[in-house]
């Protein structure tokens, strides 16, 4: 498979603090990827660069071979993000946000068709406010999917949900995976991680810690899983 996503030598400051120190990191197509850190380690900052939403001090970025900072809106076509909540209006309705975001795209997808796959059909004249969790995550991988993507950005995706609701997150995120779209994630559920990701780099201070599978992260630290992997990976400094 192809390289979708290329990062090399991602650096970023803000005055005089380091938030992203020389990273590296390369994504294949139609893969699942896990950007993993504490909170404060660097990953909203690395995610903004790579979107070029925040302008990085030194580094290369190449998303589908193109600078994200440069013909952003012909990129943009091809890139899904996903929406955090805040960013819908109060009172929006489903059926609204999705013909909003529906003419924003050259070539978006059946989003009818899409929301009764998603189970989400009888929720048309909801608000998103009334929503539950797992509907409202749903929704934004819906809005993410809108213009065909080859890459979606999924940032904690999961945060705050039962776990009936994200097991029914993580098989729709398969599935697309299963379409051949790239996947990056970030995520503090390492099961999910587990379940989820082909290959994961912990960033620590804005610089890598480790990368590889989760199988051989959790090799390479001695660990019996994940969850203990990125305990002494973040927190005893353990590489």
């Amino acid at each position: 498979m192809g390289e979708v996503i290329r990062v090399s030598g991602l650096t970023k400051r803000f005055g005089q603090k380091i938030a992203v120190q020389d990273l590296h990191l390369s994504v294949r197509a139609g893969s699942i990827f896990g950007l993993l850190g504490s909170n404060g380690a660097g990953k909203s900052t690395t995610i903004d660069c790579m979107l070029g939403t925040e302008r990085a001090d030194a580094g290369e970025i190449r998303i589908l071979g193109t600078d994200p900072r440069a013909n952003r809106r012909s990129l943009f076509q091809h890139v899904g993000v996903q929406f955090q909540e805040s960013a819908f209006q109060s009172g929006l309705k489903v059926r609204e946000i999705c013909e909003i975001t529906h003419s924003l795209y050259e070539n978006p997808i059946d989003w009818q068709k899409t929301v009764a796959e998603f189970e989400l059909s009888d929720k048309l004249k909801t608000t998103i406010s009334d929503l539950s969790g797992g509907e409202r995550q749903k929704l934004c991988i819906l809005l993410a999917m809108m213009g065909r993507p080859k890459v979606i950005f999924l940032d904690e995706l999961t945060t705050g949900l039962d776990p009936v609701a994200r097991r029914d997150i993580w098989q729709t995120l398969l599935r697309l995976k299963q379409t051949g779209v790239t996947l990056f994630l970030t995520s503090h559920y390492m099961d999910e991680v587990e379940k989820l990701c082909d290959e994961i780099l912990v960033i620590k201070g804005g610089k890598e810690l480790i990368r590889g599978t989760a199988a051989d992260v959790v090799h390479r630290t001695d660990s019996e899983n994940m969850d203990e992997a990125f305990v002494k990976l973040v927190e005893e400094g353990i590489r």
